[in-house]
């Protein structure tokens, strides 16, 4: 009786379970004061579970093909501007042997849905990294398959999936994808890979076109009922190519007052600062750690490749080496009081915990 009482913010900040009509006020009433405080409760939240430990992610960026045509991604099937690529199995262990040469203990592949790397072909590359490097975590990326493709490559190594919810409203989902796909789809994927055992990420874009309060609310919603292991949330970013390339982009602030409401409502999840966020200002990721955030992840990909795989304009660090990468992400956490360490860096919640 007495929680009901509560206005959003004291709700969130004394650990309730906030309903959407709780997300939406804290949404619509959104104050640097209030930002600023949640922000400081988040990193206080982030500190008992994790201290100032912020995990590193080794990114392999190995296709940017892609048989889907969601209209916000500059990679989509019909962006004829874009320069298409695909790393062979062997670059790809090259990636991960520099990889593991410089510390990482988690590699994250990702690409586009590319017909060309086939279940099966995943499925040796996955064992293949397994069992070279036993000691590692591999986090795949590469979108939509059947229940059984997941429970496959589970059973030869893989560990961890990320695949962005993008929206929880399936009219909003609907407006930003292509009618051959399906937002109940979507949300079976997230329910086979969580069963099966992954730890599993989910999130969305700030800001992307049509999105509202109410939409975004929903986001927050889900991610307190669902329970993932990770979060990953991004400014939207318009590129090139794409139905929204005129749009106009999400805002830093409103990603990291978002940062620090996930942090907040799910205190143990590994919550990402990404590149999206330092491409839209040069300490964004900074930002990040200090609204909540715990994880960063550095680009292994080969430089000749970086410039491709674009997502969205003017993304950060395509030029730079990975040890080039991994420094100057070090230095620039030291200087905010954290620092990177070498670790698979797991999720120390309960829900779902496996190797």
């Amino acid at each position: 009786m007495y929680a009901t009482l509560l206005n959003a913010e004291e709700r969130i900040l004394q650990g309730h379970r906030l309903s959407l009509a709780d997300f939406s006020e804290l949404l619509e009433q959104r104050t640097p004061e209030r930002q600023k405080r949640l922000a400081d409760h988040a990193v206080l939240l982030r500190k008992q579970y994790y201290g100032t430990d912020i995990f590193v992610r080794g990114l392999i960026e190995f296709s940017n093909y892609c048989k889907n045509n969601c209209l916000y991604c500059g990679i989509r099937r019909d962006a004829r501007q874009v320069d298409r690529y695909r790393l062979s199995e062997e670059e790809i262990l090259s990636c991960c042997r520099s990889g593991y040469e410089l510390g990482y203990r988690t590699f994250v592949l990702q690409s586009g849905e590319d017909v060309i790397y086939t279940p099966d072909r995943m499925e040796r590359l996955i064992r293949l990294i397994h069992e070279t490097y036993p000691d590692c975590a591999i986090t795949l990326s590469v979108g939509e398959y059947s229940r059984e493709v997941y429970a496959r490559w589970r059973e030869v190594g893989a560990t961890r999936y990320l695949l962005r919810h993008e929206t929880a409203d399936p009219a909003h989902y609907r407006r930003i994808h292509p009618p051959e796909m399906s937002f109940d789809n979507r949300m079976r994927c997230l329910r086979d890979l969580k069963e099966l055992g992954y730890q599993v990420g989910c999130g969305m874009m700030v800001g992307s076109p049509f999105q509202t309060a109410k939409t975004l609310a929903e986001d927050l919603l889900f991610i307190q009922d669902f329970r993932p292991h990770m979060v990953g949330i991004g400014p939207f970013i318009p590129a090139q190519g794409t139905p929204f390339s005129g749009e106009r982009a999400g805002t830093l602030d409103m990603t990291l007052y978002l940062l620090s409401i996930i942090r907040l409502i799910h205190p143990t999840v590994l919550l990402p600062a990404t590149t999206a966020l330092g491409t839209i200002d040069p300490r964004g990721r900074e930002k990040g750690i200090l609204s909540g955030a715990n994880v960063i992840m550095p680009n292994l990909s080969p430089v000749s490749v970086r410039e491709k795989y674009k997502l969205y304009d003017n993304k950060i660090c395509t030029g730079e080496e990975a040890a080039e990468c991994k420094n100057c992400l070090s230095a620039r956490m030291e200087s905010i009081g954290y620092h990177v360490v070498v670790s698979r860096g797991d999720y120390c919640g309960t829900e779902n915990q496996h190797d």
